[in-house]
């Protein structure tokens, strides 16, 4: 035999063998097993751990000097992107697991970009085989479908991230007229001058258009007020997450000495009591009358029903085709492939998850303004160094209405948000069609109140 085909030979058995190995290490899991209990074994076997968790067991050859610099870059990238901690234990305990943690496995799975190759050509059996892809993303499915069920939309986009608002949700009709009253009702703050409106105007897209709100004695707060609408599907509230509920919510600017300036709600209950007519109907949903609970409660039921259904997308979404155009349709193409789909998902496109203002590029740094109390974000409210600078992901709904941009209202328009969005958050430097494909789709997103139509004219259509 001719030593080059021996060579050959050698070559195609080393091959063999090693396909052999590979072949028994990435063992898919058994098709008998339940889709929790499959994708359990597929983030084992595939090293998520080994990145995406607070304290992980870096390999040998973390402590190498250059291969260890890579791999502690890596690590700490993933850790900031994604912590899979609190998903793996849900999905040991067959709980619900984040709509947003779904759609970041999703991405992935299907962009091929996880396991890293770098990372599986060390590890032999951690690349997902074409069998561990469709299990985890029939997982996936099977998640949205137990615990996000879109049946609003048509059955195409039945697995899509986000869903069509609803029309209305269930609410006490006396509850909500008293919440009304409320919410426009300037007796809220300590000098009679600011209501809940007045930051949060129905006719300004639920927001008043400043970077900063004003409230009493013309004083300035230090972040941009969230839009009230849709503030429903929020998983919290705030940009820092500090309230639960929207009764919680609707607790905090009374007493903010900025905001509304009351030093209790006893101050808001003396004057209301002082108004014979209200405090009679208020006695009659509330029979013990005025308190910070009963105040919160109504404007909460109020808020509920601030929903702006019936967008262009959302009607695109149930299947009217013709809803939106192509631009506006490579606008939605873009804003997928661009990971903006894995955090703003759900009914109100974000408002589930704490993400990083500066994953890719230190956002803080490029500002060159001083940094804020509010700058910190959800680290103000848990001192965890892994929360700083995270905060609520803003729901995108009517964003177009809703200027200017970010918890500190640098951004003054949607052009300048979403090419900021995309260089610090994904790497990206958007082209400048890009750039207007994906604002064209984001204007899309204006939904009706009432029936009506909301415009950036500060009133509603006619």
């Amino acid at each position: 035999m001719k030593k080059s085909s021996k060579i050959v030979l050698s070559v195609l058995v080393a091959a063999a063998v090693l396909f052999g190995v590979y072949r028994m290490v990435n063992k898919a899991p058994s098709a008998s097993l339940d889709s929790n209990a499959q994708m359990a074994e597929i983030i084992e076997s595939s090293g998520c751990m080994a990145c995406h968790a607070a304290n992980p067991e870096l390999p040998f050859y973390a402590n190498f000097p250059v291969a260890g610099k890579l791999v502690k870059e890596d690590v700490q990238l993933a850790y900031r992107s994604f912590d899979m901690v609190p998903m793996v234990e849900a999905l040991k305990k067959g709980e619900k697991v984040s709509e947003v943690d779904l759609a970041k496995v999703e991405k992935v799975i299907l962009d091929g970009t996880m396991p890293m190759a770098k990372y599986y050509l060390i590890h032999w059996g951690a690349s997902l085989s074409d069998t561990e892809k469709q299990m985890a993303l029939a997982w996936v499915k099977n998640q949205r479908e137990a615990f996000y069920p879109n049946l609003l939309a048509d059955a195409k986009w039945s697995n899509e991230a986000i869903r069509p608002i609803q029309d209305s949700v269930a609410v006490d009709m006396r509850k909500v007229i008293l919440g009304n009253l409320l919410f426009h009702d300037v007796r809220l703050s300590s000098d009679n001058t600011v209501s809940c409106s007045s930051c949060h105007g129905l006719n300004t897209g639920g927001v008043d258009n400043k970077q900063y709100s004003e409230g009493v004695g013309g004083q300035f707060g230090g972040v941009n007020a969230p839009s009230v609408y849709n503030a429903h599907y929020n998983f919290v509230q705030f940009w820092d997450g500090r309230a639960a509920t929207l009764a919680d919510q609707a607790a905090g600017p009374p007493l903010n000495p900025v905001e509304m300036a009351n030093t209790s709600f006893d101050e808001i209950c003396e004057k209301l009591n002082a108004d014979a007519d209200f405090a009679k109907a208020f006695k009659e949903v509330y029979p013990d009358g005025f308190n910070q609970a009963n105040i919160t409660d109504a404007i909460q039921e109020f808020e509920r029903t601030l929903l702006t259904p019936n967008s262009r997308f959302d009607k695109y979404l149930k299947g009217d085709d013709s809803a939106m155009t192509a631009e506006e349709l490579a606008g939605y193409d873009l804003f997928k492939k661009y990971n903006c789909a894995t955090c703003h998902v759900g009914e109100n496109m974000g408002g589930q998850s704490y993400e990083l203002l500066g994953i890719k590029h230190d956002y803080f740094a490029d500002r060159g303004t001083e940094l804020t109390v509010e700058d910190n974000g959800r680290f103000k409210e848990t001192n965890n160094e892994r929360d700083r600078h995270r905060f609520k992901v803003p729901g995108l709904r009517n964003v177009a209405l809703t200027a200017p941009y970010f918890h500190d209202g640098t951004q003054a328009t949607l052009d300048e948000a979403v090419k900021a969005m995309a260089k610090y958050e994904v790497g990206v430097d958007l082209s400048e069609q890009e750039t207007k494909q994906l604002v064209a789709f984001l204007q899309t997103l204006t939904g009706e109140y009432q029936g009506k139509l909301l415009t950036n004219d500060n009133e509603l259509q006619k």
